[in-house]
């Protein structure tokens, strides 16, 4: 009987953060996730291995070796990526990652930084203009398994088509800089 009613309570937590990310949302488009209870590297490594076209990341931390290597994968399959990463963290952690050196390699893989203001705190992507990866999880080793976090995954088109829309005015900020540039300037 506890068992049921936990599977009970989740369910109506599902229901209520469908509708609290957006209204209409069925809970059947989302899927909640919780650290430490759960890995959630395996979810994201999950999700990027099904891209076939298209990853746009926003990633406040991406030091994660798994994460990284599904992206590697990705982009060893002709899926377009782009990153979109956090000034502070990119410099602090990004700027001395062979992985990422690999990564950036890529002709389909491209890199952008916010170029100044407040932090670019978010951590999620879009695979395909499909699926949509959103939470508190930062995409390190442990964000991903010790830290108490969430990963939210959501099929929901419209909720999917405005994180695109959100991550292009993103993208296309005039401040921001090169994962290339930022890396020079750091050695």
């Amino acid at each position: 009987m506890r068992g049921l009613w936990r599977l009970r309570c989740a369910g109506l937590a599902v229901a209520a953060m469908a509708a609290a990310v957006a209204p209409g949302l069925a809970a059947s488009d989302v899927e909640i996730h919780y650290a430490p209870q759960e890995n959630l590297s395996h979810f994201d490594t999950n999700l990027i291995d099904t891209a076939e076209r298209s990853i746009d990341m926003a990633a406040y931390v991406l030091t994660d070796g798994d994460v990284v290597e599904a992206l590697r994968d990705a982009a060893l399959r002709g899926v377009a990526i782009r990153l979109y990463f956090d000034k502070s963290q990119y410099a602090q952690h990004g700027a001395r990652t062979g992985a990422l050196d690999e990564l950036f390699a890529f002709p389909n893989v491209q890199a952008r930084i916010k170029g100044r203001g407040v932090l670019m705190h978010l951590k999620a992507y879009a695979v395909d203009g499909a699926r949509l990866r959103t939470g508190s999880s930062n995409f390190s080793r442990s964000g991903l398994e010790a830290q108490d976090n969430d990963l939210v995954l959501v099929s929901d088109a419209a909720t999917v088509q405005d994180f695109e829309a959100n991550f292009a005015a993103l993208w296309a900020r005039g401040e921001n800089t090169g994962a290339w540039a930022m890396e020079q300037a750091a050695r």
